[in-house]
């Protein structure tokens, strides 16, 4: 798998790998060009394709949207392979999973090559959950999807959620791609659109998991 170079940084290349495993995950392979230095975003089952796509690269971390066992369900395998420190929110450690090594804030970046990537702690879908902003691309996980956010649990977990997306992501620009855990990408600008539409409506004050924003 070649990846594509990121239209506005063609030393940045994007490897999107998916659908992978039960749960149809997407995982991200981000590569600079000029160093091969790479990194990884999340672990799901299938993650031998990711290790494939990393062959030739130095990967110099892999990081972890949130604990959800789709999305770490390969965690020790690929951290074996790729000999990489692997990264995620305190609130997603789990103390049998000995690979998660180094925690993540809103002050935690990654440099590799020439590239810096940062995180975006943007709790809801899980307490921990983060998001990764590189130049024009967002990696969010299963905070953000084409449509709405992602699945709740809670009434109170979905109000979370929709302030971590207002407050964390709509601030963004509006042309910045939207790369998500599981299926196709959207744009904040599309996004921030269809949750106008949303907030313009009345709600049931116990509404949580599975929500559209354009249907709710």
């Amino acid at each position: 798998m070649g990846g594509v170079p990121a239209d506005n940084d063609p030393q940045l290349r994007i490897e999107k790998l998916g659908p992978l495993g039960s749960w149809a995950n997407n995982a991200y392979l981000l590569v600079d060009t000029a160093s091969n230095d790479s990194l990884v975003i999340d672990a799901p089952e299938g993650s031998e394709a990711i290790i494939e796509a990393a062959s030739g690269t130095t990967v110099r971390g892999i990081l972890v949207t949130h604990s959800h066992v789709d999305h770490i369900a390969r965690i020790e395998l690929l951290q074996g392979a790729l000999d990489a420190p692997v990264y995620c929110h305190p609130a997603e450690a789990w103390e049998d999973r000995p690979g998660f090594v180094a925690p993540i804030d809103d002050a935690s970046e990654w440099e590799f090559g020439n590239l810096r990537l940062r995180a975006i702690v943007t709790p809801g879908h899980t307490p921990g959950s983060t998001c990764f902003l590189i130049d024009e691309h967002l990696f969010s996980g299963d905070t953000l999807f084409p449509g709405g956010p992602g699945r709740t649990r809670r009434p109170e977990d979905l109000q979370q959620e929709i302030a971590s997306i207002t407050s964390r992501l709509y601030t963004l620009d509006d042309g910045i791609a939207v790369h998500p855990g599981h299926g196709d990408d959207t744009t904040i600008g599309q996004s921030r659109g269809e949750y106008a539409v949303f907030s313009s409506r009345q709600h049931d004050p116990g509404l949580h998991g599975d929500v559209l924003w354009l249907d709710a």
